[in-house]
């Protein structure tokens, strides 16, 4: 049966005679889908492309590279954002279903609620964000050509300034 891939990790099988039509996901590396899910949830906004953090239309980002919160603590501040910063809760169940700081609930933050994400993620996307943040920045030292390379590929203009 040829085989296509399409975008986003799908392929498509098709017998010839037209008799079936299927569709099965690719494997994607844990590392991948980390990386897309820091696109996708737009980490680069704030943190940029290295994890180096910086300013940003959200404010000054903390650095993922230096950051010394271990991986439950980095769930948790994805899961449900950083009370009193810019940094928006990602699980649409944070302070619902899902237990935020101990307990705390939007009526114990008031003011300090920290915003909604633009985009919600699934626990599998938690958990994949997480471990590309452990996996590829956190302790990382400053950004190479190689790390610019593997964010946004060979062909981009984007890590001219780092060869």
């Amino acid at each position: 049966m040829p085989v296509a891939r399409i975008s986003h990790g799908v392929t498509i099988g098709v017998i010839l005679s037209g008799l079936a039509l299927s569709f099965a996901p690719l494997a994607q590396s844990p590392s991948d889908l980390g990386r897309d899910v820091y696109e996708k949830a737009n980490c680069v906004g704030c943190h940029k492309w290295h994890g180096g953090g910086g300013g940003g239309y959200g404010g000054a980002a903390l650095s993922l590279r230096e950051t010394p919160l271990d991986r439950e603590l980095l769930l948790e501040v994805i899961r449900c954002g950083r009370p009193a910063t810019r940094m928006p809760y990602h699980d649409r169940n944070a302070y619902k279903s899902i237990e935020c700081y101990g307990g705390m609930t939007a009526a114990d933050l008031g003011a300090d609620f920290p915003p909604k994400a633009p985009v919600f993620l699934r626990d599998e996307e938690i958990e994949a964000v997480t471990g590309y943040v452990i996996g590829q920045l956190q302790g990382q030292g400053d950004p190479t050509y190689d790390d610019c390379v593997a964010f946004w590929g060979a062909a981009s203009r984007e890590c001219d300034a780092l060869r």
